[in-house]
């Protein structure tokens, strides 16, 4: 079956700018962490990502690892690309990453040039395209010179294999030198990408106001807490859930029954703004101008459906903020 874009998709979303850049993004983008690997459905994983660019989300977000197995899910976006999306290229931001392992020997992962350009090679191939828009490195490098990893950022894009580059990961520190570097070679970094949500917090400390003196954009990823700020842990483990999934990263230490009481209470919130909890979860983080755009997965369309629905109430008052934050602490 032939996909043809609603044409009405981009009255749907709105764009924030990034940093201090031309581009803009949608509050809500698409990460393919999950959902999308070897072992997913093609037409489920198919009919997610229809609907996302349908909804006007333009952001796809990606890295070398992501499946499983690794790198499948550049393979499975690049088949979709190619029979769905091409006519539609111009009007997308790819981003992938490369940090973590990917290949075996001492090339494989952190954060050398050899390591970097060879992976996001591997990467276009996988997607069959000729550049991203973002390339990412995906986590800092205790080992390899910061000068070493940011120059081969620089030279990614001096070659045309991307056209901006982004942070994951980083702390406020090292974000702060990592950025500077690349201004000094004339690739400013464009994005930064933590792990924030209502459950992990620790950019509020200065990561945020580092952003924002930068002028860098953010683009927070497991908004949901790895889908544990979502009422369906509330009645016990679904079946279909990240924890009854061999590669799931959800685990018993980590929902302790101090978070799953937070998020009943967290929910009874969500009810009164006639949301839910994973709607305000995402609308918690948007309600933050430093947020560029929030990364949502989706294991269905009826899930990213849910998520969109965030956007219809990204409005906050004092009352809610102050009764989320007794419950946080």
């Amino acid at each position: 079956m032939n996909y043809s874009p609603n044409p009405e998709r981009y009255q749907y979303m709105n764009y924030r700018r990034c940093g201090n850049s031309g581009i803009k993004l949608p509050e809500i983008s698409l990460g393919l962490w999950h959902n999308f690997g070897g072992v997913d459905v093609y037409e489920n994983y198919r009919a997610i990502l229809h609907l996302a660019f349908d909804s006007g989300i333009t952001h796809f977000d990606l890295a070398n690892n992501y499946g499983p197995p690794p790198g499948s899910a550049e393979e499975n976006f690049g088949l979709i690309l190619k029979k769905d999306f091409l006519p539609y290229r111009d009007e997308l931001i790819i981003s992938t990453k490369a940090g973590y392992h990917m290949w075996e020997g001492p090339y494989g992962e952190w954060g050398s040039k050899k390591y970097l350009v060879s992976s996001l090679d591997q990467s276009l191939k996988r997607m069959q395209l000729d550049y991203v828009d973002i390339f990412y490195h995906h986590r800092p490098d205790p080992d390899t010179p910061l000068e070493e990893t940011m120059a081969a950022l620089d030279l990614i894009v001096r070659q045309g294999k991307a056209l901006y580059i982004g942070l994951s990961n980083y702390q406020t520190p090292e974000f702060n030198k990592a950025v500077a570097i690349l201004k000094d070679l004339g690739t400013p970094c464009l994005i930064h990408q933590p792990k924030y949500s209502m459950f992990e917090r620790w950019v509020e400390e200065s990561l945020l106001d580092a952003l924002e003196e930068q002028k860098v954009g953010c683009i927070p990823f497991s908004p949901l807490a790895q889908g544990l700020l979502t009422d369906k842990y509330l009645k016990g483990i679904p079946e279909d859930s990240r924890w009854a999934k061999p590669h799931g990263f959800l685990n018993e230490q980590y929902a302790t029954p101090d978070k799953i009481e937070k998020v009943r209470k967290l929910n009874t919130i969500a009810k009164g703004r006639n949301q839910t909890l994973a709607q305000m979860a995402i609308a918690w983080l948007l309600k933050d101008n430093r947020i560029t755009t929030v990364l949502v997965g989706a294991s269905r369309p009826a899930q990213l459906a849910d998520s969109l629905k965030s956007l219809d109430h990204l409005d906050f008052d004092k009352t809610e903020l102050e009764a989320i934050e007794k419950i946080l602490l």
